[in-house]
């Protein structure tokens, strides 16, 4: 894996590759290797995370691999070492001066940061590699407006533990190189996973025993909802996510289908701050301390929350998808989800990721109020099923189709493919894929080919070329 990327950053041409994963796989290890490459080569590193917890925990993870080598010109750093600075929304104007000033200078030889990386303030020394986690929370155009920041074409990594449609669909038919992780660290002893029907009284008395028994053997557990305020509307009638604010309050809605969408009359979703004083007043979980935990939150509340939550101080964490990517706590074993057949499949199994990270078995249990037989359904019910999330992407592309694969739009169902279908004609595709690149290697002006010449140039109009330029 690491020799892959190696290969590829050594190259004159810019890398283009995915690295996929599972949860908790050791993704961030191999990026590192790769940002150490070109911080040796006197370049530049930048890591865009979609949320600034998961910012904030890249830059503490990487500041604790890397000692003393992340600390290059202060006082105990190594002679041979850089900096790693943090670039995030809410930093104070002296912080935000000081982690601009050493991106600018070079100082930083690693800079992440959320969306405030993307700003027209954030200039770069050098910058050589552009590492992307999470990548499906970003758009085409975010990427393409922090790759412009470099002198010339940066080197691009970006990174997901399941893959969604879109990305899927672009990835076979090769805008981007691929590498996977199949494994995890060893010493883990997996996740289970249930569903709890949300109208049966008795499971879901069961879903808060459990919590307690998993909290008294001195573990931690997660709750999440999909909003923070009971009486805002509901996302559900926002639909995606859209803009370029943190993503971590809205899960991605699939509200195409009937009998169990948005366009059925269901009961609202449950919100963070309701749960969190249901919780306090079960006697089924008297004594526990209950923390909260949600994007509206100054970012030094959301700290001090997550530090008591790895502490022990806060044994419940009643949450937003806030911790759907990146938040580390060996000590969470079970993981509640509520209105679980709501979100999509991708973001349920990053959610069920945080627990089951230590050597401790994991506990997810989704509680649905998704009608059997129904899309919504299905999603839950695999999830159950697998904890394998190459499968899942499969299943997820599947139930949503591939998008259109030479347009912006990152999922949906619009696709531009009339006879190909991804998954079931894979082989096909990948036989193609295989064709094309033997010509063009053969015969890279089409001379002996004028009829494919000019079917591209029928094909690929100047939006969509450069569409694919900068993808």
């Amino acid at each position: 894996m690491g020799d892959e990327v190696a290969a590829d950053l050594a190259r004159s041409r810019p890398m283009q590759r995915l690295l996929q994963g599972e949860v908790g796989s050791g993704k961030t290890v191999v990026a590192l290797r790769a940002m150490l490459q070109v911080v040796d080569a006197g370049g530049q590193a930048a890591l865009l995370a979609p949320t600034e917890v998961l910012a904030a925990q890249h830059a503490r993870t990487l500041r604790a691999l890397l000692g003393p080598l992340a600390e290059g010109g202060l006082l105990g750093g190594a002679e041979h070492g850089t900096r790693v600075a943090l670039l995030t929304g809410s930093l104070g104007a002296a912080a935000r001066k000081e982690a601009l000033l050493d991106a600018a200078s070079g100082a930083a030889g690693i800079v992440v940061g959320t969306h405030a990386l993307l700003s027209e303030h954030v200039q770069f020394a050098d910058l050589g590699l552009v590492v992307v986690d999470e990548q499906h929370r970003f758009g085409v155009e975010q990427r393409d407006a922090l790759r412009a920041k470099a002198r010339t074409s940066p080197h691009l990594l970006v990174m997901t533990a399941t893959p969604i449609p879109r990305t899927v669909a672009m990835t076979v038919f090769g805008d981007l190189e691929t590498s996977a992780l199949t494994e995890v660290p060893a010493g883990r002893s997996g996740i289970t996973t249930h569903v709890v029907p949300a109208g049966n009284p008795a499971w879901v008395e069961r879903t808060w025993a459990r919590v307690r028994e998993e909290v008294d053997a001195g573990h931690r557990a997660y709750v999440v909802c999909a909003r923070i305020h009971p009486d805002e509307p509901d996302a559900a009638s926002r639909g995606p996510a859209t803009g370029v604010g943190d993503f971590d309050d809205v899960p991605d809605f699939l509200l195409e289908e009937p009998g169990g969408g948005a366009g059925e009359d269901r009961a609202p979703l449950r919100a963070v701050l309701e749960v969190a004083e249901e919780l306090r007043g079960n006697p089924r979980l008297a004594g526990l301390s209950v923390g909260v935990l949600h994007g509206q939150m100054p970012p030094a509340d959301k700290e001090a929350v997550m530090a008591a939550f790895a502490s022990g101080e806060v044994q419940v964490l009643v949450s937003t998808t806030v911790v759907e990517v990146g938040v580390d706590v060996p000590e969470a074993t079970v993981m509640v989800v509520h209105d679980a057949d709501r979100f999509g499949i991708s973001q349920l199994h990053q959610l069920r990721g945080r627990v089951g990270r230590g050597t401790a078995p994991g506990l997810c249990l989704l509680v649905s109020t998704a009608q059997p037989g129904t899309p919504a359904a299905t999603r839950v019910e695999t999830l159950a099923r697998t904890t394998d999330g190459f499968e899942l992407a499969t299943v997820d592309l599947e139930l949503r189709s591939e998008g259109d694969v030479l347009g912006a739009a990152q999922s949906g169902r619009a696709s531009s493919l009339r006879l190909l279908r991804v998954v079931k004609d894979a082989d096909v595709i990948a036989t193609a894929r295989a064709d094309a690149a033997a010509v063009v290697a053969a015969d890279p002006e089409h001379a002996t080919h004028p009829a494919l010449d000019r079917a591209i140039h029928e094909q690929l109009d100047p939006e969509r070329e450069e569409f694919l330029e900068r993808a």
